[in-house]
């Protein structure tokens, strides 16, 4: 991993800087250089909450931190010293999600929200001249529109009067200070609050071809710092949504459903655009800090960064169509590429050698290869691959770039991590761009195809890697195998009738268990990766049963419960694929029905979306629904994200190699957040404390060091633990003791009937 150089340069080079340019700010470059990076260790631990700390947010200045916590109570904290200076009980009585500073307020007003569905504003300077004990005061506004938690808040940069609040009732909600300090009087309808800015209760998707549908939970929300009137959103399916607030229809109540307003763009990875990931949500939107970037946080899933500026019809927007172009074998390819594009590098006032950066691409390749017919080191193949293309792609010829994503292709199917066979698809795709009769292509793509249960597409690759190199043994061989296997699917196929049960358990044959629909549901989510994809996806069987989760690892859970376990509660919601009346209720039958017309795909954009720029892979985000994944630095140079295995990680963003991986949580890191101006970051999870992390270690190294005490664990046993965490993420979400309570439900078609399950 420390084979080669990081793409900042080095702080010498960058200091020389200053007698070339005058006008060249290092102060942006250093702030978050990845020799500090390295150096990072644990410098305090701030104590004062008495529950998991779900939210952190510095204010504008770095000055002040301030956090939400399951025990109710915003804490600010004094950057200098690191001391608490306020503990204010907010009067929640749930779990607070999200904290924040008004901007230009000169840091005196504060908002909360929270699991109770309330956003609270409150004033600080009411706290001066109290006693240390006394820090109950009253929230100078109080808003109580949203019918379900609130999960996010947002602020725009130089805006004293408005907050924007995403709840999992499927609205974002703008609140102005200047109209009101409170919803409408007790007694009155909640819903006569004129402040839904976006109203996605019909706005969730299955699938990019899709048209929306059902409530769209919103998880997270984010405006953009540098161009305000950019607002991203993100929720309960895989595409998070762009908008601009001067498109945006007049504010409503919840007296009617909405369509789902017009949206700029969709972000989502190609991959996970498809019909079947019901489970696949975001956990976290936000924007880098110029706003042309966004990172999304997938539960289940990795971290992904994508392009907010873009030409139409550029390298990154694809649309429902490209998928099975993607994965279809022609004899030219023409139109559609998925290669992100390349981007001059800084060189930091000095000229580079190209002919040593060849030079160095050279050995990198040979040693991806030498990896690859060694069967060994493959993620340190990759990261060499990663290097080549992502960090010197603009250098590099043709030849070498289509040998490099051929090499890497082979490592990923090899590695096989989460979607990595997704990833070599997209190489192959790529290779063959640059040489459409490329044998190594076509065999990868092949070898992928297969993987992912998709026989027929991969015999056409094999067939046409064989006439490119028919003497090939190999290959002949290969064409056998998976003849073979497009046999034993037909014959399985025929044994099942259109439901996907075996025919000795029809539908009238025998009651459903609830663990027989947790089951059916992973493997359909799960199949691309593992295996061939069941065909009741593509049947036309109208009472498929659908299950919706809503998880969480932030609740007034105790504190000596197992590992790896859920705390706090569990929803659970069955309902039939074909039920009109559950696509067109409200979830909680206070708002009318839709319009007929929400299934007009006219109203809608073009089923377009934009896809991934790079992965950020190692980490793991199963078990909470509030993981973040966030900029590191004032140019975003780094990125960083929790995980459920207790540790943060830090990858380098242009190619996405992990640089840095630290112990920060007993049981899970939900936060990340990186001072302003400072090479400082603080973290919060599920521990009652919030660490503080400086570059202070003696030595620079891959894991912690220094204060917080060395990491034994091998990185890559590490991030392996965490791939197969991910793979099987109903283990390790359900506990024990709530799956055996389900396998005790037995619930026979016809006679359905939705069922909560909470457990404190």
């Amino acid at each position: 991993m420390d084979a080669y150089g990081f793409h900042d340069g080095n702080i010498h080079s960058l200091l020389e800087t200053r007698y070339f340019d005058a006008r060249h700010d290092i102060s942006h470059s250093l702030q978050m250089h990845s020799s500090f990076i390295r150096r990072f260790s644990l410098e305090r631990e701030l104590e004062g909450h008495q529950g998991c700390v779900n939210a952190i947010a510095w204010n504008s200045m770095g000055s002040l931190l301030i956090s939400g916590s399951d025990d109710t109570r915003m804490n600010i904290w004094g950057y200098n010293g690191r001391k608490l200076l306020h503990s204010i009980d907010t009067g929640h009585t749930a779990n607070i999600f999200c904290t924040k500073f008004i901007p230009e307020t000169s840091d005196e007003l504060v908002v909360s929200g929270a699991g109770d569905a309330e956003v609270r504003l409150f004033n600080l300077s009411r706290l001066s001249g109290r006693r240390p004990g006394e820090n109950a005061i009253a929230p100078t506004a109080l808003y109580q529109c949203h019918t379900k938690r609130v999960k996010k808040l947002a602020v725009e940069v130089g805006n004293p009067n408005l907050v924007w609040s995403a709840s999992e009732d499927g609205t974002l909600r703008q609140h102005d200070f200047r109209e009101g300090a409170s919803c409408p009087p007790v007694g009155s309808s909640p819903q006569e609050c004129r402040n839904i800015l976006l109203d996605l209760r019909c706005g969730a998707k299955k699938s990019l071809a899709d048209p929306p549908k059902q409530t769209l939970a919103l998880k997270s929300c984010d405006i953009s710092a540098s161009r305000p009137h950019l607002l991203i959103v993100g929720g309960s399916d895989a595409f998070a949504r762009l908008y601009d607030r001067r498109m945006l229809p007049p504010m409503t109540s919840c007296r009617k459903r909405m369509p789902p307003p017009y949206c700029i763009n969709y972000f989502c990875p190609m991959h996970l655009s498809e019909r079947g990931r019901s489970g696949l949500h975001l956990t976290h939107v936000t924007f880098n800090p110029s706003g042309d970037e966004v990172l999304l946080s997938y539960s289940g899933e990795h971290v992904y960064l994508m392009n907010v500026c873009h030409a139409e019809g550029s390298a990154t927007e694809y649309t429902s169509g490209d998928v099975s172009k993607l994965v279809t074998f022609t004899p030219t390819l023409n139109g559609l590429q998925l290669e992100p594009p390349i981007y001059d590098k800084p060189t930091y006032g000095f000229k580079k050698n190209l002919t040593f950066v060849l030079e160095k691409c050279r050995k990198l390749v040979q040693v991806a290869e030498k990896y690859l017919e060694e069967g060994a080191n493959y993620f340190n193949g990759i990261e060499a691959c990663n290097e080549v293309l992502n960090g010197h792609g603009h250098d590099i010829g043709p030849a070498m770039r289509h040998d490099c994503l051929c090499i890497r292709a082979a490592l990923l199917l090899k590695r096989k991590w989460k979607n990595d066979v997704h990833m070599a698809i997209r190489d192959c795709y790529n290779a063959r761009r640059i040489d459409n009769s490329s044998f190594r292509a076509l065999y990868c793509m092949s070898d992928a195809l297969s993987q992912v249960g998709k026989h027929k597409q991969a015999l056409d690759f094999a067939l046409a890697a064989q006439r490119v190199a028919p003497a090939n043994s190999e290959i002949t061989q290969w064409v056998e195998h998976i003849k073979k296997n497009i046999a034993a699917a037909e014959a399985e196929n025929n044994m099942k009738p259109n439901d996907g049960l075996p025919r000795s358990e029809s539908r009238s044959g025998r009651a459903l268990s609830l663990s027989d629909i947790l089951y059916r549901s992973d493997a359909n989510s799960d199949a691309s990766q593992d295996g061939p994809r069941s065909e009741r996806e593509d049947s036309d069987y109208d009472e498929e049963l659908e299950l919706d989760f809503e998880t969480s690892m932030s609740g007034d859970e105790g504190r000596d419960m197992e590992p790896n376990t859920l705390h706090g509660s569990l929803n659970l919601r069955i309902h039939r694929r074909g039920d009109s009346s559950r696509e067109t209720s409200y979830t909680n039958g206070s708002c009318g029905s839709p319009s007929p017309s929400l299934n007009d795909r006219s109203l809608y954009p073009s089923d377009t979306s934009l896809d991934m720029k790079q992965r950020y892979v190692g980490h793991c985000n199963v078990g909470t629904d509030i993981k973040q994944a966030s900029f590191l630095g004032q140019r975003g140079e780094y990125v960083a994200s929790g995980s459920d295995d207790g540790r943060w990680f830090i990858w380098e963003k242009t190619t996405g190699r992990l640089i840095k991986m630290l112990l920060g949580d007993e049981a899970v890191v939900n936060c990340v957040q990186c001072h302003p101006f400072d090479c400082v970051v603080a973290t919060s999870g599920i521990d009652n404390t919030i660490k503080i992390w400086t570059p202070t270690a003696s030595v620079p190294s891959v894991v912690a060091g220094g204060a917080a005490g060395p990491d034994t664990s091998n990185v890559l046993e590490v991030m392996e633990s965490n791939q197969r965490r991910l793979n099987h993420n109903r283990e390790v979400i359900l506990p024990f003791e709530l799956l055996e309570r389900f396998r005790m439900h037995e619930f026979t078609e016809g006679t359905l009937h939705p069922l909560e399950c909470s457990q404190s």
